[in-house]
């Protein structure tokens, strides 16, 4: 075995990660050895814990849940052979060894019962929680999950779309969408059938108590990100003096034209939804129709022609223009600003989308139906149903509270596979845990290998969590950075490629 292998130059961040005490979430690339790393920990917290069920490790397959049970289990066993002198094996073998002397001194009993061993899929985990609330979830008799499930989301379009003669609510707001769409029924019959395949991303929205007030507040969020980095990229010398040449331009053009909006402010616009409209006159005074920098100004931008004041306002604003033209990419940012959604909806359009909303509960009510007749459901529907068992943050079921008295440890393979309704789920598990009460959580995955996007699998979840928390859990971000599979060559084409990706 090569001095790579037993002192990878990670060596700092695998030891890290099998701290019993603190949660991660690892970056862990092709051929870093990931499996390895959750076989120790999980070994390390057998150590640990009163019991094994106290540890729940999730896999997205059942190829990988199969792989890390042998691979603990082989690992036990193994202690019965004198410790390997390889130290990566050598710790491994330490580790079971304490894990079984934990074991035997509890009864656990672990080799000849290893089912106690909770190593599992996602979605077995997520049936296995419907099933313990049959009536709460909506599952009786545990239904067959489908992989691809479109021929369910058509059926149950076409079923919504059977109301449109009737006088229901669902009915009436039907009629007004299909209005909307040239009375195209086959369009609205598609678009029902694929907004059901992503309701996970959306339903939750739906059922909160006042949705306008959260979904504007997203519009509102989007907006002021990008105002605010378009700020932070002005450079600083520049923007007094474009503060002073657009209230000088708003005082020469129509009290109606939008760059009027500029002479409230004796400086730069906030970054914030009431700065909005300046900001985009702001956009329109330094950018043609195109998005490029404009050369030079007129009359029509509020620098009309003539000498003394007029003359050198406007040979300031060109000097401006002339100083900022080298930044492409201010002038990219500042042209965005031009296609950022209103951060507030008009009352008609607010109408159309309570219609909308109105449809899209229908369908999912229709959906559940065809569901329960057919006897096959989804992979949303078995993670929905699971979150709906464990209830509330605030309106924790009785099993919730049971998980979370028994739950101290959760495991999390291929992190960056998880959907929407999959990551709401590992919140509720986790909702009721506190920084320092030893329970913690584990995530491994790697953006880059992300495949299950025809499963809603959203990549930027796991890169939110890397930020530092799932839910209220603490995350401490580890990288794994040694790769034993694949040369250096390509290890580095590949991290030069996916940026660009």
């Amino acid at each position: 075995m090569t001095e790579t292998w037993r002192r990878p130059a990670d060596q700092e961040q695998r030891q890290a990660a099998l701290d019993p005490q603190r949660s991660f979430i690892v970056q862990a690339p092709a051929g870093s050895g990931k499996t390895g790393l959750l076989t120790q920990r999980f070994l390390r917290l057998l150590a640990t814990v009163e019991q094994p069920e106290e540890i729940v490790a999730i896999t997205f397959t059942r190829k990988a849940a199969a792989e890390m049970r042998g691979r603990i289990l082989q690992a036990l066993a193994a202690t019965r052979s004198p410790e390997p002198a390889e130290p990566w094996e050598r710790q491994t073998w330490q580790l079971a060894a304490a894990a079984l002397r934990q074991a035997e001194t509890l009864g656990w009993n672990l080799l000849e019962n290893p089912q106690r061993l909770r190593v599992r899929t996602i979605d077995s985990l997520c049936q296995y929680l419907a099933r313990q609330m049959p009536l709460r979830s909506g599952f009786g008799e545990p239904p067959q999950v489908e992989e691809d499930a479109r021929s369910l989301y058509r059926a149950a379009a076409r079923s919504a779309l059977t109301e449109l003669e009737s006088e229901s609510e669902l009915g009436a707001a039907l009629a007004l969408l299909l209005k909307e769409l040239d009375n195209n029924l086959d369009a609205l019959h598609g678009l029902l059938a694929d907004m059901l395949e992503r309701r996970d991303q959306w339903l939750p929205i739906l059922l909160r108590p006042n949705p306008r007030a959260a979904i504007e507040h997203t519009l509102q969020a989007v907006v002021t990100a990008q105002l605010e980095a378009v700020r932070l990229c002005l450079p600083p010398e520049s923007t007094a003096e474009l503060a002073r040449l657009a209230r000088y331009a708003a005082d020469r053009l129509d009290p109606g034209h939008a760059l009027t909006a500029c002479r409230e402010w004796r400086a730069l616009p906030p970054a914030t939804v009431d700065g909005l409209t300046a900001w985009r006159a702001l956009a329109d005074l330094l950018l043609t129709q195109k998005g490029e920098w404009r050369k030079s100004v007129d009359k029509r931008s509020g620098f009309p022609p003539g000498g003394g004041e007029a003359g050198l306002a406007k040979q300031a604003m060109v000097d401006l223009l002339e100083s900022l033209r080298p930044d492409d990419s201010l002038a990219g940012m500042l042209n965005e600003l031009r296609l950022l959604p209103e951060p507030r909806y008009p009352d008609r359009d607010w109408a159309m989308i309570e219609a909308l909303f109105a449809v899209l509960r229908g369908a999912v009510a229709h959906l559940r139906v065809v569901f329960r007749e057919q006897g096959r459901v989804d992979f949303s529907e078995t993670a929905l149903a699971a979150q709906e068992a464990l209830g509330g943050e605030l309106d924790p079921t009785d099993l919730a509270l049971r998980l979370d008295y028994r739950l101290k440890h959760l495991l999390v393979d291929e992190f960056q596979d998880t959907s929407q309704s999959q990551h709401e789920l590992l919140k509720g598990l986790t909702a009721g845990w506190q920084p320092g009460d030893g329970r913690t959580l584990f995530l491994v995955g790697d953006p880059m290998q992300s495949i299950y996007r025809f499963r809603k699998a959203e990549v930027g979840l796991f890169l939110d969590a890397w930020e530092g928390e799932l839910g209220q859990v603490p995350l401490e971000p580890l990288q794994l950075t040694v790769n034993f599979r694949s040369e250096a060559g390509v290890v580095e084409w590949v991290n030069d490629q996916f940026p660009q990706v």
